[in-house]
């Protein structure tokens, strides 16, 4: 149902059933909460609904059938409410080989989507949803031009409107985390701003870089959802990203976005899927990206293949992205990834050899890592902070570890992420021999009550 078109459906049957919308979203919470579905819906959700045209979550519309069947005393179809379910999407739907047909894919989905179900989808990560679109982008980078659907003229002052967004939303999420509302309201921008201008009309290069700034945006926006555990709106988020990379013929922006999706990949659970991934992304690039982009897709392997227990394989590419670094010259630099310095690099390797077991080498590239602004890199901050404070208790030196476990503690406190509290029950799982020491008890106590980190078992 397209937005702005209403539903009188749904309406008449709220009003038949004698129930306010404020009601309905009562009943609706309850109910979904119950069956183990996150929700939390007001009469705001369901205005949406009926004068918007916005679609809720297909997951949610059966409980919405059933509370008006009981209030009703009657059975509902969904096609009474108007709404049809939706049949399984085939493998490679968020990335069709048309290009008109993926820019209105991607208008569509960012049109209809509503920002309290975009923070309550589901957390599962599916690695299966990222191979059609990979193979995809891989074996065709670049789209020929594309024309706009026909809508308002769109042009340059538009799109730097979205590279605005799109840094606005990098920093947002570095300083508060991907579940604080200022860095969640950012996706508002991809159905309020960025839909409304790919849908239109604009000249073949104003087009090529209106894609390329709507990628960022919905790559930024999709590692906010990662940050937050939310997979699979970020999967959704960085297939169309990296669909829009290749309408604008960038592949430059396709091998960061692929990266990033690699990133993804290992934090959750598939590392050997990830190293794959981030290895296409260079080997599909190195010819036309600037070597800060591929030294980042190197990074991003290296760490899969740390994670997966690599060590040769991660070595191998974390030296060949602090290779590339060295070559980074800033006349054909991308402003959107300079924060990816050599001292990131280092912080990044501590990580590394945190995975590996390596604790003496982590030590050193530690040393190495300069220092970022607490009030800027927030997060990025706290979780170095706990990485070294899991590096110093596999080394032995416990009193270093719960010292650097306390002051993650004291920064990641003012972030809203569930990757922050990950790492912390990581510290505590490094120092699983002296789960009974009062200071590590302590430390799990504290993590537990100030940042909800499940007590070590």
């Amino acid at each position: 149902m397209a937005v702005g078109t209403g539903n009188p459906l749904l309406a008449g049957l709220i009003a038949e059933a004698g129930m306010s919308n404020k009601e309905l979203a009562r009943r609706l919470n309850v109910r979904a909460i119950a069956a183990g579905e996150a929700a939390s819906y007001t009469h705001t959700s369901v205005k949406n609904w009926t004068v918007g045209g916005v679609r809720p979550r297909d997951a949610i519309v059966p409980f919405i059938t059933n509370i008006l069947g009981e209030a009703l005393g009657r059975p509902v179809t969904e096609a009474e409410i108007g709404y049809t379910s939706k049949s399984v999407r085939p493998p490679g739907s968020l990335f069709p080989r048309d290009p008109t047909e993926a820019l209105r894919g991607v208008v569509d989905y960012w049109s209809t989507m509503d920002r309290r179900e975009f923070l309550s989808v589901g957390t599962s990560f599916t690695a299966s949803v990222f191979a059609a679109p990979v193979t995809r982008w891989l074996s065709v980078p670049t789209d020929p031009p594309v024309s706009g659907l026909a809508g308002r003229r769109v042009g340059r002052e538009d799109v730097n409107t979205l590279w605005q967004a799109a840094a606005l939303a990098r920093k947002q999420d570095a300083r508060f985390g991907g579940g604080d509302w200022r860095t969640s309201a950012i996706a508002k921008t991809l159905r309020v701003q960025a839909a409304p201008m790919l849908r239109g009309s604009y000249s073949d290069e104003v087009g090529r870089e209106l894609f390329t700034a709507a990628a960022e945006l919905s790559r930024a926006v999709g590692w906010s959802a990662v940050d937050m555990g939310h997979h699979q709106a970020a999967q959704k988020h960085l297939t169309h990203a990296l669909r829009l990379a290749r309408l604008a013929g960038d592949v430059q922006s396709g091998c960061y976005v692929l990266s990033t999706m690699a990133l993804q990949a290992f934090l959750a659970g598939h590392p050997a899927e990830a190293a794959d991934m981030a290895e296409g992304a260079y080997e599909r690039a190195r010819n036309v990206a600037a070597p800060r982009v591929l030294a980042f897709a190197k990074l991003a392997q290296a760490r899969a293949h740390a994670r997966a227990g690599h060590a040769q394989d991660a070595g191998a590419a974390l030296h060949r992205a602090e290779t590339l670094l060295d070559q980074v010259r800033p006349d054909t630099d991308p402003s959107w990834l300079a924060y990816f310095t050599h001292a990131r690099l280092a912080t990044d390797a501590v990580e590394i050899h945190r995975d590996l077991a390596q604790p003496e080498a982590a030590l050193r590239w530690s040393s190495q890592a300069g220092a970022m602004n607490p009030d800027q890199f927030t997060r990025a901050v706290g979780l170095r902070t706990a990485v070294v404070g899991a590096t110093y208790l596999q080394a032995g030196e416990l009193e270093a570890g719960i010292s650097s476990g306390h002051q993650a503690v004291d920064i990641l406190t003012t972030v809203q992420s569930t990757r922050a509290r990950d790492y912390v029950a990581q510290l505590l799982a490094a120092g699983h021999r002296w789960q009974r020491h009062p200071g590590i008890r302590e430390l799990a106590g504290r993590a537990n009550r100030e940042m909800r980190v499940p007590l070590p078992v």
